[in-house]
């Protein structure tokens, strides 16, 4: 299955197993915490060195995106660039390649903690969108209703054949959705964390990622 179907304040949206949100009503197509430039940023500050080659993952999986549901407008929810150097810092090539997918088509980055700078890249850059009867922002504010963020990358912990496993996955009720993070090398907050008990109902569901969306309840008792 591509995508397991959410409704949100009347909205019918579709959780991707991409981990990208699909607004058919609006052609509006939604990913969060791209985390662009992520391997050179840790380079930068003396980290430990990972293939410097998932900006380009990232973004060909976003053009797939793109490619497939031919959105009229890409909101890219906060944490697009993994700092503000590197998003100033972005290639020629990379740069270009984002000015291609924005052509045609709205394009609203989201401010997010690691990118509040995002001037220079196109598209038009905001805190927050607000499409009634949904808003979309980078950090989920309690007692919101209708409500799309992302931010806290969140995965389900399972525990299959004895193995511990771990999906990225979106997390949502009657709300909030709360998207889990499309960069490539992003880690993720387990859905044991007290954060997500303090931001979603008993009701909470999650859809995993990966080859197929799937939907399972969220255990309220659990450990991480």
């Amino acid at each position: 299955m591509q995508h397991c179907t959410i409704s949100l304040s009347g909205e019918t949206l579709f959780a991707r197993a991409t981990g990208a949100l699909w607004w058919p009503a609006k052609r509006l197509l939604c990913v969060s915490d791209l985390h662009l430039g992520k391997s050179e940023r840790i380079a930068r500050r003396g980290g430990t060195m990972l293939p410097p080659y998932e900006t380009r993952d990232t973004l060909t999986r976003l053009e797939a995106e793109i490619a497939t549901l031919d959105p009229a407008c890409v909101v890219s929810l906060g944490d697009s660039f993994d700092d503000g150097a590197a998003a100033h810092g972005l290639g020629a090539d990379d740069r270009a390649w984002i000015a291609r997918l924005q052509r045609g088509r709205r394009w609203v980055w989201i401010e997010g903690n690691h990118d509040p700078d995002l001037t220079g890249i196109g598209g038009v850059h905001l805190h927050s969108l607000p499409l009634p009867p949904l808003t979309f922002r980078h950090i989920a504010v309690p007692g919101e209703a209708g409500e799309v963020s992302g931010h806290y990358h969140p995965k389900a912990v399972l525990s299959l054949r004895g193995k511990h496993v771990s999906r990225p996955c979106f997390l949502h009720d009657s709300n909030r959705v709360i998207l889990p993070a499309f960069g490539t090398f992003t880690g993720g907050l387990s859905w044991a964390d007290p954060v997500f008990r303090t931001l979603m109902r008993a009701e909470a569901t999650a859809v995993l990622t990966g080859p197929m969306a799937h939907a399972i309840p969220v255990p309220r008792t659990r450990s991480a």
